[in-house]
């Protein structure tokens, strides 16, 4: 039996890394720690942030920013197009771009359950669809979508957005059973509630707390916590994960 030096298999050295959302929150933390890990950055994202830019050149790695609303399905064939036409290849895929919409199921609007769905699952799924058809192509990827504990549990007022995680989830194992065959590693990751300078904002207060008791370790996620996990995903020591959901929860699903 060969034993390879899998100490070498979490670099990302050289690897190209498309990041939808990576302008703020987890899909920051997830794009500065890839670009720690050697990949040069692709962000697809509304805005961009001249913080991320500024970090990625200033650890000598490629940075392309790429405005784009995921929702938009029709903008997204030119769009990976054009990051090819830049960038050569696509090695990484990170969904991370989605809305926390959030209402009573006897209340929520059409227009917010369209919102989610579109935003979190449609534009994710045709966006990843086409980086996918590139993937196979040249022999190969990594894709890593952000889902959430509330697709495994039921949350209360999560309705629309627990619907469209668990589609994440098992969208996740579809592709996985059918592009494992061309070397594409399709993985999710679910975490808790993140401390992100928004969750912050909205889990801070006697709500967080009770939330935290449910918790076996007591406490939130932290965004760097998330970027670890896509980190391994991404890196060539994770090769024989595929069509799996990497809960990040402290152990609230446990039960």
């Amino acid at each position: 039996m060969n034993h390879r030096d899998f100490s070498r298999d979490f670099s990302l050295e050289n690897k190209t890394a498309v990041i939808t959302g990576a302008s703020s929150g987890i899909g920051l933390s997830i794009a500065r720690m890839y670009a720690e890990k050697g990949a040069n950055i692709v962000v697809y994202d509304l805005n961009p942030s001249n913080e991320l830019e500024h970090f990625v050149t200033g650890l000598n790695r490629k940075y392309l920013f790429v405005k784009g609303d995921i929702s938009n399905v029709n903008e997204h064939a030119q769009s990976v197009e054009g990051i090819i036409n830049r960038t050569g290849k696509v090695d990484i895929l990170v969904n991370c771009a989605g809305v926390g919409l959030i209402d009573d199921a006897e209340n929520i609007s059409e227009e917010m359950w369209d919102k989610t769905m579109n935003v979190n699952i449609k534009g994710l799924f045709f966006f990843t669809q086409q980086v996918g058809r590139s993937m196979i192509k040249n022999g190969g990827g990594k894709i890593i979508s952000i889902a959430s504990q509330a697709g495994i549990v039921a949350l209360d007022q999560h309705i629309a957005y627990g619907v469209a995680k668990a589609g994440i989830i098992y969208m996740t194992k579809l592709l996985g059973y059918e592009w494992g065959g061309f070397n594409i590693q399709t993985n999710a990751v679910s975490p808790t509630i993140v401390l992100t300078p928004l969750g912050e904002r909205v889990w801070d207060n006697e709500k967080g707390d009770r939330f935290k008791k449910q918790i076996p370790t007591g406490r939130f996620a932290y965004p760097e916590e998330v970027a670890a996990c896509a980190v391994f995903l991404a890196s060539d020591g994770a090769a024989m994960i595929n069509g799996e959901n990497l809960v990040i929860d402290g152990g609230y699903t446990i039960q």
